[in-house]
């Protein structure tokens, strides 16, 4: 099922055509993916990065978003090419013809239409938008299994959702290993920020890579504890033996005029690397954390989880000092291996110096342990009620089959689903006798509080990632949760990916407010496809009324007519 697939790089110049109400077209990203110009929304300014129009930073947008009366609409081909990001050449799987894939810009409140065509050999595909909340739009979350059956080759599938947030985030197939063989990209909207800042630098991707397909090393994390990469690429480059005869590729640049701040939109999408991020010498202010703005922060290094993202601002102060600095992001060797470990790194500029940076890096404890929750305050204030009508204990554990493979569990059971019989479409059919390995949990109540507790006695990290909401962060630390555990009620940090300590917990809530089947996982690619992870059908009733229903089921003709004509099965958790 699992072929090496194989694509080119050209320079990411990847087709990308925009087309707004007005049909007015946008070009597509530059090859570096730098945020395109574009006009200021009324108000926003250098000086003034709170206003956004009629709107502010203030403005609640779980409660009102702007009808800018503009859509965007993309093309994304899924093909298959070699690739040579660090100079190593390797088969991979690409959109558009490049990895990273096209930038996904819109502004706050737009609205999407994205069109993906699949021109994959023998691979189904979806690909889902991370951390958009998809409110009332749960058939476009992308996620096989669960909210659609999987897209055969040769068809093409079209996502429609609303921007209802703004900052930094990224798409990626959400079919088996698909996303850490190169089908992912960064998604921006634009709206306003906590912190005024001169330029948006733009999006800033960091992914471990491996010279082969992970899907060959799949058996072996399966078996045998996770392989370790090869190298590490920021914005798909990245040099291979440093200083050696025998070195290929280059290095992501990236230029600073002095006296000038900048806005950069850091995106973790690695299939099992945690990294903590420097520039040399400079200081950061955190001005959005996931899709959430919070109250800015300043630090010297920043710990990010995979699938986080962190908006940030740094001001191009220190020229005094130095023209060059190393722009870093050093892997954890608590939780994370690389061969490449002290030199997956950038370069920083100062004006027109092309020179190789000498700057020493910041001291840090290696660990694996997100930013602590003090830092993270949301700037739009939201309180979470003491009392609660949902509350779940989820224990992540470990268990070995009879072939002597691993199986993440979550209270006992590994989740087993199919590509071709998604949860909604079970839904559509008023079959809902859920099996227990499809580790459903249904909340029926509208508009009610839901507590998760997720907890291990295992030494090992787990990035835990809630589709179709922010969660709020209400606990997070070292040993089990008990009912003396204090909670943070009061504006709790929120986001869409929280780090379950080794040998630790968490504790997420949040309202049902949108309907749909929505997935929690562990981000940690190896981890998800061998069973860690569990769903929710919430607010049951009225799934059906959000679904079209021709759509879904014409999809799922399409992919189990494929699988029957190729005899494809699942051979991994379905997600």
């Amino acid at each position: 099922m699992f072929p090496m697939v194989a694509l080119s790089l050209p320079a990411l110049t990847a087709l990308l055509t925009v087309i707004s109400a007005a049909a007015a077209s946008i070009t597509a990203p530059k090859s570096d993916n730098t945020v395109g110009k574009r006009a200021a929304c009324a108000g926003n300014t250098a000086d003034d990065r709170t206003s956004w129009c009629d709107f502010s930073i203030d403005t609640d947008w779980y409660e009102e978003v702007p009808d800018t009366g503009v859509t965007r609409e993309y093309w994304l081909e899924l093909v298959e090419t070699d690739v040579s990001p660090d100079g190593f050449t390797r088969s991979a799987m690409t959109i558009n013809g490049s990895i990273p894939g096209p930038t996904i810009v819109a502004d706050w409140g737009d609205e999407l239409i994205i069109h993906i065509i699949n021109n994959l050999n023998i691979n189904g595909t979806s690909i889902h938008w991370h951390g958009l909340r998809q409110n009332y739009t749960n058939p476009n979350d992308g996620v096989v299994s669960i909210t659609q059956c999987a897209q055969a080759p040769g068809d093409t599938f079209t996502y429609r959702m609303r921007a209802t947030q703004y900052g930094t985030s990224w798409y990626h197939s959400h079919f088996s290993l698909q996303a850490w063989d190169g089908i992912f990209g960064s998604i921006v909207i634009n709206g306003p920020a906590t912190a005024n800042y001169d330029e948006d630098a733009g999006p800033i991707i960091i992914a471990d890579w491996f010279h082969e397909s992970v899907y060959s090393l799949a058996a072996q994390a399966a078996t045998g504890g996770p392989p370790t990469p090869e190298n590490g690429l920021i914005n798909g480059t990245n040099i291979f033996e440093d200083g050696s005869a025998d070195q290929t590729g280059s290095r992501f640049e990236l230029t600073f005029q002095p006296g000038t701040s900048y806005r950069l939109r850091l995106i973790n999408v690695a299939i099992d690397s945690f990294w903590k991020f420097m520039i040399d010498n400079h200081t950061m202010t955190v001005i959005a954390i996931d899709l959430v703005p919070v109250v800015p922060f300043t630090t010297d290094i920043l710990s990010i989880g995979i699938a986080q993202r962190y908006d940030v601002i740094v001001n191009a102060d220190q020229s005094d000092i130095a023209s060059d600095f190393w722009l870093r992001f050093i892997p954890q060797s608590a939780c994370s291996s690389n061969d490449m470990a002290d030199n997956i790194r950038g370069i920083v500029h100062y004006g027109d110096s092309t020179g190789t940076p000498t700057t020493s890096q910041y001291e840090f404890s290696d660990d694996c342990l997100d930013m602590d929750m003090s830092l993270l305050v949301p700037h739009v204030q939201k309180d979470v009620p003491p009392t609660h009508f949902y509350e779940e204990k989820e224990d992540v554990g470990l268990s070995v089959n009879s072939d002597g493979t691993l199986k993440w569990t979550i209270n006992g059971s590994s989740l087993a689903v199919q590509w071709g019989d998604p949860t909604v479409l079970q839904i559509l059919n008023n079959d809902t006798t859920f099996d227990t390995s499809q580790n459903l949990i249904r909340l029926d109540e509208a508009n009610q509080w839901a507590y998760i507790i997720i907890e291990t006695t295992l030494g090992v990290a787990h990035p835990i990632h809630l589709h179709g909401h922010d969660f709020h962060l209400l606990a997070q630390g070292d040993g089990t949760y008990s009912t003396d555990t204090p909670l943070q009620l009061s504006n709790p940090p929120r986001r869409d990916v929280a780090m379950l300590p080794a040998s630790g917990h968490v504790v997420l809530a949040w309202e049902t407010d949108n309907p749909g089947a929505w997935l929690v996982h562990c981000h940690i690619g190896w981890h998800t496809v061998n069973g860690l992870a569990f769903q929710f059908a919430e607010r049951i009733s009225e799934i059906p009324s959000i679904l079209d229903a021709d759509s879904v089921e014409q999809n799922c003709d399409s992919w189990n007519a494929f699988a029957s004509a190729n005899g494809i099965v699942v051979d991994d958790s379905g997600v």
